[in-house]
């Protein structure tokens, strides 16, 4: 075989980058030309990283295929069942839904919640309280039940069930979880005093 011919076959079967793979595609579908591709800087658990994507991938698939973080899950792709809940700026976004382009400022993932090796009070609850079963909804739970605590220290019952009715458990872990929220809850007011007394002293 000729070294020409083996250079023909080595382009032949060469395997296109990712980012190739989807510009064949945009010029497939809507003409050449008609991907564009955007330098976006996301702030994710502390940490800041830029890719380079379309505007309108949303953010679930940067942080699960770019950044690798696995505790957002796809669910529904729909923003409906909340699986892929993530917190940005205090509040809990479905981002199966959230293009990347329209996030400004911090994001948390079920990975930014726990602290030099520590779980955060609702992670230990969960497992205290043994609410998963399947767990694939558990990072949807969590994280609702983050927000809800950081914006509501101690709320009521019907403030958990209203907070926490529109992300689904196919498991029936309802009750469950409302008593692991509760637990959180009360660990969480029982550290703020003794917290305060230190800082008096």
């Amino acid at each position: 075989m000729s070294g020409a011919a083996t250079i023909r076959r080595r382009r032949r079967y060469a395997s296109p980058t990712r980012v190739e793979c989807l510009q064949r595609i945009g010029a497939c579908a809507y003409g050449e030309g008609a991907l564009r591709m955007s330098r976006i800087i996301l702030k994710v658990n502390g940490g800041t990283h830029t890719v380079d994507v379309e505007p309108t991938t949303p953010l679930l698939y940067i942080l699960r295929n770019d950044l690798g973080l696995q505790g957002p899950r796809f669910g529904c792709g729909l923003g409906q069942c909340g699986a892929c809940t993530v917190i940005v700026n205090g509040a809990a976004v479905r981002s199966c839904i959230l293009p990347a382009s329209s996030v400004k400022g911090e994001i948390t993932t079920l990975e930014g919640l726990s602290s030099n090796g520590k779980f955060h009070p609702i992670q230990q609850a969960w497992i205290d309280e043994q609410v998963p079963q399947c767990g694939f909804c558990q990072n949807g739970q969590i994280m609702t039940a983050k927000a809800l605590l950081d914006k509501i220290p101690n709320p009521t019952d019907a403030q958990i069930r209203e907070t926490m009715d529109t992300t689904l458990c196919r498991c029936m872990t309802y009750y469950r979880v409302q008593t692991a929220i509760k637990r959180a809850a009360k660990t969480m007011a029982d550290a703020r005093p003794s917290s305060a007394k230190e800082i008096v002293a």
